[in-house]
């Protein structure tokens, strides 16, 4: 088992699903196992070296940051017209997870950053145009709560405030922030969505130190006096949330047709997913090698005997094989009834907020069933075992990734009732 290199560097469990993602017509674009390649290459080399460092940083550093891009990595879901691949929601899944092995919080600046690049292709042309018109490489941090009231005036809407957990925020140029609109002529009440601002209007507030992903520079966007936004760089959540966004009509691939929650959560899972095999990689590291001490008496076994440890091992495996199958299946379904013209109804995007949050916690669980046998050796700083679990068991705990709220979501849809909660 361990971590094979089979169907093209794919894991197995992403072969088992024909997801239309994984192709792209873009002639610019390399293949899916080159970009896989590069991941692993990273994970295993740059990321894993300089994971401490991240974490300490509380930022992924810049170099970092051009090692992505200078990989592809944002131009993986971006629009062609701008020198993106157009690729969909599935590769991505592999080279987030993959990245995740060597450091998660890199990993989850990466991930947002990427998919970020797949949200701002749903925003209207001029919208577009002014995040890469003038510099096609540009990256958007986000923080999607509407905590702020937009204000309507001509042209636009005025806003000013603070975001919090704006992840990857000090490389990004921009920000896209949620807001409440106004009532207007389209949508007759107070309805929440998001606007799009470059980084000349808002200054970051480093406020981001943390036990889990501390890495991430997960700080908060400050607009500290008005800013003008013009309406054109708006997306009502309303949009997002169906299959036809503004900028479908302009970015013709059926990825942009997919609803924003059927799909974008992945960009959370993908990293725990990451995790959790590098967790388990570490732990067979360790298991394989490391000798019993003992209390008093007893030391000298091996840990790799002892029976706990190899049914720990096993369950961690099947866990995360488990998740990563429900993440699989159901974004390889999103992609495929996109690229057919057919509807994402309701029970889909309900069912894939389900297993966003039920892989996310299964991933958890296989971190915490192997790190609970690693004993206090793996709790040193230099062993990467306790960040895989600091991170995976912090992300387990992202709001939308929180069982509660999504199960109970889930539940009203399956008695009737209408669903409360985002999907």
């Amino acid at each position: 088992m361990g971590h094979p290199e089979t169907c093209g560097f794919l894991p197995p469990e992403a072969a088992w699903f024909d997801a239309p993602g994984r192709r792209t017509s873009i002639s610019h674009a390399p293949e899916c196992a080159t970009l896989l390649g590069r991941a692993r290459d990273l994970a295993n080399g740059h990321l894993k070296e300089n994971a401490r460092n991240t974490e300490a940083a509380r930022r992924v550093s810049q170099e970092t940051t051009q090692m992505f891009r200078e990989a592809g990595f944002f131009r993986l879901m971006q629009p062609a017209r701008f020198g993106g691949y157009e690729y969909g929601f599935t590769p991505f899944i592999d080279i987030i997870s993959e990245l995740a092995r060597g450091c998660p919080s890199s990993a989850w600046g990466c991930s947002l950053g990427a998919v970020h690049q797949w949200l701002v292709g749903t925003f209207p042309a001029q919208a577009q145009d002014d995040v890469w018109g003038e510099n096609p490489e540009a990256i958007i941090c986000g923080s999607y709560a509407p905590v702020v009231n937009a204000e309507k005036v001509d042209g636009g809407y005025l806003i000013s405030g603070k975001w919090h957990w704006a992840s990857n925020i000090d490389n990004s140029e921009w920000a896209v922030v949620g807001v409440f609109f106004p009532p207007d002529e389209e949508t007759p009440e107070k309805h929440a969505g998001f606007l799009l601002v470059p980084r000349t209007d808002w200054v970051v507030d480093d406020d981001w130190f943390t036990a889990g992903q501390a890495g991430t520079g997960s700080k908060t966007v400050w607009i500290d006096k008005p800013a003008f936004v013009p309406a054109y760089r708006k997306l009502t959540f309303g949009q997002a949330s169906s299959n036809n966004p503004p900028g479908a009509q302009v970015n013709d691939n059926p990825i942009y047709r997919i609803p924003f929650l059927s799909a974008v959560p992945v960009c959370l899972v993908a990293p725990i997913l990451g995790a959790a095999q590098g967790a388990i990689d570490e732990f067979m590291q360790i298991a394989g090698t490391h000798v019993t001490r003992g209390a008093v008496s007893g030391g000298g076994g091996k840990l790799r005997e002892f029976f706990p440890v190899q049914s720990r091992l096993a369950e961690s495996m099947a866990l995360l094989d488990a998740a990563r199958l429900l993440i699989y299946r159901d974004t390889a379904q999103v992609e495929q009834m996109a690229a057919a013209g057919h509807k994402i109804d309701v029970d889909t995007r309900i069912r894939n907020r389900r297993d966003h949050a039920f892989a996310a916690r299964m991933a958890r669980d296989a971190i915490d069933a192997v790190f609970a046998n690693v004993g206090g050796n793996g709790l040193a700083l230099d062993q990467s075992i306790q960040r895989f679990w600091r991170d995976g068991n912090a992300i387990a705990k992202h709001i939308s990734l929180n069982w509660d709220a999504v199960s109970s979501m889930v539940g009203q849809q399956l008695l009737g009732l209408e669903p409360r909660g985002q999907y």
